[in-house]
């Protein structure tokens, strides 16, 4: 398989992801690394500004969009591109290697270093922080008692005049006084637009009384001045606009630049001298065309071309040439309902101009928006069904043994002989072994094992380590010591090799910062399917006592680390009906170890603990209640629930364990209501623990849990007497 990385989820980046879903390459696989899910369309910020648009009407949400083409999603910020190695670093992570690969990865800001501006001002990139932060400068921005707000816009590009006048239209509409600049170091507003464009741009801002101060050069913002070619300008709120700087990747990469830093590619966007590697939109400058301004409707333009050339060039034939046209369809925001228009020389201002660059907008953003603002799918995007994706089945700890095979089987075995030095085996029903050791010290050991529930081998490996290390942890061990068992698909050798290393790689980033030493392990080759498996050893403390799971008593309550719905979060993601804010909340929640749960499971005297895994809640704790002969009633408005779980589950989507997790507790779970009951039979992977303690004491129990990182524990229960010939768990 050749690899195909786009670094970026920019204007042309998500065109490609786009003509990918319609029309894939075989043998080719595509990686898709994002630092954010969402890219923002930066053709609708100003509108945002001015009130026209919710924050959700800019995203385009990459996550489901490259699902849907059927790509690899790593979900972490690029650090470094080595063109001569072919791979890309990663924050906190491996490499990625690569045959061909694409960066949009945006720009920054100019100027960012002067003195105080990045304390006082607000910069309008990267878009995401600008669009996340407004509201709250906006507010807090106050102005001297019956004065007007004094608000300095740093930039005479379109951008600082399409703030200018939607923050003018949103004062306006707001029934707020201000005095609103425009400041540009420029010898004229609009510099690099035609005199004609300019001039009706300035008279629209003086016309709604927006003082311009061109040759003005800022040397240092305050907190209530901006400083102006030697003179303080008084100002409650700046807002940074000062046209683009390189981002940080591109300042980080020994690539060739042009004179302000950005990429120097050629008419194919190829990076001059570095074959297979392209680059597009704001971080790129051709060089044949140096006077390409960093605007997005070239990014969009230049999507169609990018991706032509990126297939030409994995099949090795010619690239097309990219020619941008000089006199482009000029659209700006002006606020409460107007924009600005230009082409061809003519130049026309008004609502009219506005509903067309609107209709423009919404019509570039539906081609991109596989859900909708409440993470349904999309009416005018078509469903995976009527894509043909069929559904797969689940993978990490949705895809074991239901619990009834597993319980049968093992009857079917029989008891194990008499063992004086086993604490816990086959018989107790537990995830883990304790064996007393001919010093008297105990040994902890797990093992767990689960099919990929993702294509990024790295994640599966991390994950699978956090996960097996929990089966000791939550019999109160400190685990030590793992082996690992990886079956890599049958692939050529480099690839193995490739896939391996990553696993190996996530294993030892999930085992090291726990004290836990990777020390050997085994690996096969066959199948389609990576498949990841560890063996834990740990040591109980001395003077510590195990945490069994008959250890339940009447009245303790019980308290749940993590949030659920990992099952349904990580089903949705592989068919694309996941957003990528829901993906990236529930990988930070399995990569989440439970070791600081467990330190305060102890410290609050639990006397009963399990991980909450594959069986779902319901499951696990059914194991505990038999185990301790008690029963349990459960708030199901107290179950915590990873962002999307609740909606997707109510769409009547489910993990494909789900139905066996239902079927298994049957007899155990009563339900008095419906509402959040499905998070009960959710099969979690690296799911957080359940533990029992005192009732007086659980409520500062979860104080301690969200002090140490867990914010979602709850109290979601209390254990009660169990109820001869009923359910053991009553769902209130």
């Amino acid at each position: 398989m050749k690899q195909l990385v786009l670094v970026g989820g920019g204007h042309a980046h998500v065109q490609v992801i786009r003509r990918w879903m319609m029309r894939p390459l075989p043998e080719v696989r595509l990686s898709v690394v994002l630092d954010r899910a969402e890219a923002l369309y930066s053709g609708m910020v100003p509108g945002f500004v001015a009130g026209d648009y919710a924050a959700p009407e800019l995203e385009i949400d990459a996550v489901p969009l490259a699902r849907r083409a059927r790509a690899r999603v790593i979900l972490a910020a690029a650090t470094r591109v080595d063109a001569d190695a072919r791979h890309i670093e990663l924050e906190g992570r491996p490499p990625i290697a690569y045959d061909v690969a694409s960066l949009d990865v945006g720009s920054s800001v100019r100027g960012l270093g002067l003195p105080g501006v990045r304390d006082h001002a607000l910069a309008t990139r990267p878009i995401r922080a600008f669009v996340d932060r407004l509201e709250a400068r906006l507010a807090r921005a106050s102005a001297t008692p019956g004065s007007p707000l004094r608000v300095a816009v740093v930039g005479g590009g379109a951008a600082g005049l399409e703030l200018a006048l939607t923050l003018r239209a949103r004062f306006q509409a707001e029934g707020r006084e201000v005095e609103l600049s425009i400041l540009t170091d420029e010898a004229r507003l609009l510099a690099s637009h035609p005199v004609r464009v300019a001039r009706r741009a300035r008279a629209e801002a003086e016309r709604r009384e927006i003082r311009i101060l061109e040759n003005a050069r800022v040397e240092r913002v305050e907190k209530d001045a901006v400083l102006v070619s030697g003179e303080r300008l008084p100002c409650d709120l700046a807002v940074w606009a000062t046209g683009a700087a390189p981002p940080e990747l591109v300042r980080a990469s020994p690539l060739p630049q042009d004179d302000a830093g950005f990429v120097r590619v050629g008419d194919d966007f190829q990076v001059v001298g570095c074959d297979g590697l392209f680059a597009v939109g704001d971080c790129a400058s051709l060089d044949a065309h140096p006077w390409v301004p960093k605007a997005g409707v070239y990014a969009v333009r230049a999507g169609p071309v990018l991706d032509a050339n990126l297939r030409a060039r994995l099949h090795g034939r010619s690239p097309r040439r990219y020619r941008p046209q000089r006199d482009f369809l000029t659209l700006l925001n002006m606020g409460s309902g107007e924009a600005l228009g230009a082409k061809w020389g003519v130049v026309a201002a008004g609502p009219g101009v506005f509903r067309l660059k609107d209709w423009i907008d919404r019509r570039f953003m539906r081609r991109f928006q596989v859900l909708d603002a409440e993470g349904r799918p999309a009416a005018e995007f078509p469903s995976p069904e009527q894509m043909g994706m069929e559904p797969m089945e689940c993978g990490g700890c949705a895809a074991k043994l239901d619990a009834a095979s597993l319980g049968r089987a093992l009857a079917r075995v029989g008891a194990p002989p008499a063992d004086a030095s086993v604490l816990l085996g086959l018989d107790a029903s537990d995830d883990a072994a304790a064996l007393r050791l001919s010093g008297g010290e105990v040994l902890v050991a797990s093992v767990d094992a689960f099919r990929a529930f993702s294509d990024d081998p790295w994640l599966v490996g991390r994950v699978a380590a956090v996960n097996a290390v929990s089966d000791v942890l939550a019999k109160g061990a400190a685990p030590r010591h793992a082996l690992a068992l990886v079956n890599v698909p049958a692939a050529d050798r480099s690839e193995a090799e490739e896939t391996l290393f990553q696993v190996l790689a996530g294993v030892r980033a999930g085992l090291e910062p726990l004290g836990v030493s990777l020390v050997g392990g085994h690996t096969t080759a066959t199948g389609d399917d990576l498949f990841v498996g560890l063996s834990i050893t740990g040591e109980l403390p001395a003077g510590a006592s195990l945490l069994p799971q008959d250890g339940a008593r009447l009245g303790q309550a019980l308290v749940l680390s993590k949030a659920l719905g990992t099952g349904v979060v990580l089903a949705a993601d592989m068919q694309g009906l996941a957003r990528g804010a829901w993906v990236a909340q529930a990988h930070a929640s399995m990569l989440r170890p439970n070791h600081a749960a467990l330190e305060v499971a102890q410290r609050f005297s639990a006397s009963a603990c399990t991980d909450v895994s594959g069986f779902g809640l319901a499951g696990h704790l059914a194991s505990v209640l038999r185990a301790s002969g008690v029963g349990a009633e459960l708030e199901l408005s107290e179950l915590p629930a990873l962002a999307g779980a609740i909606d997707l589950l109510a769409s009547g989507l489910r993990s494909s364990f789900h139905a066996q997790n239902v079927a298994a507790s049957a007899a155990e779970v009563e339900l008095r209501a419906a509402e959040r009951s499905e998070l009960l039979f959710d099969p979690q992977t690296s799911g957080g623990l359940l533990f029992c303690v005192a009732a007086e004491r659980a409520d500062e129990a979860v104080a301690a849990l969200h002090e140490v990182g867990d914010r979602s524990a709850a109290v979601i229960g209390r254990l009660v007497a169990a109820r001869p010939g009923a359910p053991q768990i009553l769902a209130l």
